[in-house]
């Protein structure tokens, strides 16, 4: 009786979040827009949560802690990542735009490169530096240029790469992650 009441607590539980995932959402009295996201959005909102690993940075060869947590915000219309690099927090919005998924990253090294997708499939997600919405030039300033998450065996593991122009010179950095 017990585990017949407790698992029907639990189905309603369940088809009551998913009726609330179709509900329109609704600020005040006004009803927002229905969102229309892009393939490439719907391959970032699979690393919605936590994760942890090393990074191991090829210019130097030091190796740290990281951490990048992804938020679904503004009513499911942007991504916030907010990175930690070896005690270093910075932050990354994704948000469409006319159908296409746009990448703000908002660096350590002073900068915010704009970067637009390469590649989205269902293991990986590739981005490159979009020079068409940014004035960031590689003889003139240090910013990140690329980066790139693939998806492990399963969904609580990925590896995550970025190719970053410090001072000039290509640093290619690399980290095994694990969802937390």
């Amino acid at each position: 009786m017990k585990k017949t009441l407790a698992l029907s607590i639990l189905i309603a539980f369940k088809a009551g979040f998913l009726l609330a995932a179709d509900a329109p959402l609704i600020i005040g009295e006004v009803e927002m827009p229905s969102l229309q996201t892009s393939a490439a959005f719907e391959q970032m909102k699979k690393k919605l949560g936590r994760w942890e690993g090393r990074l191991s940075q090829s210019l130097t060869g030091a190796e740290y802690d990281v951490s990048y947590e992804f938020k679904l915000i503004s009513g499911g219309g942007t991504i916030v990542e907010t990175v930690v690099e070896d005690g270093v927090e910075m932050m990354t919005t994704y948000t469409d735009e006319a159908g296409e998924l746009i990448i703000k990253h908002y660096c350590a090294l002073g900068t915010e490169p704009v970067l637009k997708v390469v590649q989205a499939s269902d293991d990986v997600v590739e981005l490159a530096f979009d020079d068409s919405r940014s004035s960031l030039t590689r003889d003139a300033n240090d910013f990140v240029m690329a980066m790139k998450w693939t998806m492990g065996d399963d969904e609580n593991s990925m590896v995550y790469q970025y190719d970053a122009n410090i001072d000039g010179e290509l640093s290619t950095n690399r980290a095994d992650l694990v969802r937390r």
